[in-house]
C-alpha cells in the first residue's frame, strides 16, 4: 500500500528542518509526493472546476507564466499537505512570533487557524498550481493576502528537473537592516518541498532578534515546462 502523504510528512526530521529554518529562513524536505502523485496534480491544471481563479503574470507585471488558485473543497492530496505541514510548522511559527515580540497565537491545527482567517474576512483558499514554459519566470514577491499571515509557506516541485525542464531555479532574497541583500538558489527534485518565510523571520543580532525580510521567485525557464504546487496556510480576502 502506498504510504500516505501525512505519514511521509510525519517521518521528516522536523528538528533538523526547524534548525535549518532558524538558521537560513528556508529548508528543503525529502520527497513528500511520489512521481505518480505529482503527475496527477499536474493533470488537474486543465480542470477548470478545480480552481476559483486564473492569473496571467504578464498582465500584472508579476513575470511570465500563469497560475491558478484552487477552490474549496481542496483536492485530497493538497488538503493532506496543507493540514499535515501546518501541524508541524505551527510551533516554528509560534517561536518566531515570540522572538519578534509579537502577541500572535497560532493554533495547533489548521482548522482553528483558518477560523481566525475567516473571522478576519479572509475566506478564499490560497493553495495554487503554477505553470511555466520557455522564457517564463516569476518576479521576487511575497504572498500576503490580508492581516492574517502565517509566517511560513511551501512550494513543491511537481515536474522532473532532470527530464521536463531546464532553468527555473527557485530563488530567495533576504533583506537585512543596514546590510546588502543575500540571495539563495534552492535546487529541488520532483516531489520535494522548500519551506520558507512568507514575509520576515527572526535573526539573532548583538541586541536580540531583528527582522529579516524575504522575497521569493523563479528564474527564467530555458526549456520545457515546469509545474509547482504552492501551499500557503492563510486564506485571502
Amino acid at each position: 500500500m502506498e504510504q500516505q502523504i501525512s505519514d511521509r510528512i510525519a517521518a521528516v526530521d522536523w528538528a533538523a528542518l526547524q534548525a535549518a529554518l532558524d538558521e537560513n529562513g528556508f529548508a528543503v524536505t525529502p520527497s513528500l509526493l511520489t512521481p505518480k502523485q505529482c503527475r496527477e496534480l499536474i493533470a488537474l491544471y486543465g480542470e477548470e472546476a478545480a480552481f476559483r481563479s486564473r492569473v496571467i503574470m504578464q498582465r500584472h507585471a508579476f513575470g511570465r507564466g500563469e497560475y491558478q488558485y484552487f477552490r474549496y473543497a481542496l483536492p485530497e492530496p493538497v488538503q493532506q499537505l496543507r493540514e499535515s505541514l501546518y501541524r508541524q510548522l505551527a510551533p516554528v511559527a509560534q517561536g518566531w512570533a515570540e522572538r519578534l515580540g509579537e502577541e500572535t497565537k497560532f493554533p495547533a491545527g489548521l482548522k482553528a487557524y483558518l477560523a481566525c482567517c475567516h473571522a478576519a474576512g479572509q475566506k478564499r483558499p490560497t493553495p495554487l498550481l503554477l505553470k511555466y514554459g520557455v522564457g517564463d519566470y516569476n518576479c521576487l514577491h511575497q504572498d500576503l493576502y490580508g492581516e492574517q499571515v502565517f509566517p511560513l509557506q511551501g512550494t513543491i516541485l511537481l515536474s522532473d528537473a532532470q527530464q521536463d525542464f531546464d532553468g527555473g531555479e527557485f530563488m530567495l532574497v533576504e533583506q537585512r537592516p543596514r546590510q546588502q541583500s543575500k540571495g539563495e538558489v534552492v535546487p529541488l527534485q520532483q516531489g520535494q518541498a522548500v519551506i520558507f518565510a512568507v514575509n520576515s523571520r527572526p535573526v539573532k543580532g548583538s541586541r536580540g532578534y531583528y527582522r529579516a525580510k524575504l522575497r521569493h521567485g523563479v528564474s527564467r525557464i530555458r526549456s520545457g515546462n515546469r509545474f509547482t504546487l504552492g501551499i500557503i496556510f492563510h486564506d485571502a480576502m
